[in-house]
């Protein structure tokens, strides 16, 4: 069974909204049913089969090709299966996910994996302000699963961050980590300011000197057992982080954030 194949024909001047086409709620349609759903296109409804051509069957493996940064809500509330994404995706891709999985071979938008469950994200370009963080309002940001981008994240990434695991190889924005009580960020990259701005609980881990900041304290060096065990976890994954090279224990602590509980960590690599 080939997988369900959605090829953007053209590229609307308007935003759509592609929410329906998810695993679970496609799953025993018939061909002509899934070609009939109608997406939200700016003012107006546009059918599946005038904006794309539809090919293939396996409702559990979706891929879309030629995709652009106007394909909305992409995954939306994913619950198995996987999408992969062939070009860059926009706005609040992988939204509420709770199981599966969705690869982007490109850039996404805003507010990707935001409120994301479980499952895996990965996104092979760059991902915009506010990954894995809440909905504008929300007090609860990603609450499980994981999210690897291979290129750089823009601001807040995992703001109101609850828990699971964001894998950073490039460099993160300002406010990483902002406002999360518990998770893990990994950055291998460079910081940019107010790094875990009133973060209360959660570990910040850092290959390269972040900004100074007087609400964190130096706690000095450290030798951590949990650390070969976190990265024996990423094992798995095709990343720098599955390299050994990649792995270390031993580790700068710092902990802040001090205007909030105090009991989160930010622990830069040594040597």
């Amino acid at each position: 069974m080939s997988a369900l194949t959605f090829t953007l024909k053209q590229r609307p001047d308007q935003r759509v909204d592609m929410s329906p086409l998810v695993c679970q709620k496609l799953a025993g349609l018939e061909f002509a049913d899934i070609a009939a759903i109608t997406l939200q296109n700016g003012k107006r409804k546009i059918r599946v089969d005038e904006l794309f051509n539809v090919a293939g069957s396996d409702t559990q493996n979706i891929v879309i090709k030629n995709s652009f940064n106007k394909l909305d809500f992409i995954g939306k509330e994913l619950d198995g299966g996987c999408i992969t994404v062939e070009g860059d995706a926009g706005a609040y891709l992988g939204l509420g996910m709770k199981s599966g999985e969705i690869e982007v071979s490109g850039d996404v938008g805003l507010y990707a994996a935001c409120e994301m469950k479980k499952g895996l994200l990965k996104v092979n370009g760059n991902a915009g302000d506010f990954l894995g963080a809440a909905l504008p309002g929300n007090k609860m940001g990603m609450k499980g699963g994981t999210i690897l981008v291979k290129g750089n994240v823009g601001e807040r990434a995992g703001d109101h961050m609850r828990r699971g695991n964001i894998l950073i190889e490039g460099n993160a924005g300002d406010y990483c980590g902002s406002r999360m009580t518990a998770g893990t960020i990994a950055v291998m990259g460079q910081t940019g300011r107010y790094l875990g701005f009133a973060m209360r609980r959660g570990t910040l881990l850092l290959w390269n000197q972040p900004q100074p900041t007087a609400r964190f304290n130096d706690c000095g060096a450290h030798t951590l057992a949990f650390l070969p065990i976190l990265f024996a976890s990423f094992k798995k994954l095709n990343s720098k982080f599955a390299d050994s090279s990649a792995a270390f224990n031993r580790v700068q602590r710092y902990a802040g954030d001090m205007s909030e509980m105090g009991r989160g960590e930010v622990l830069v690599k040594l040597g």
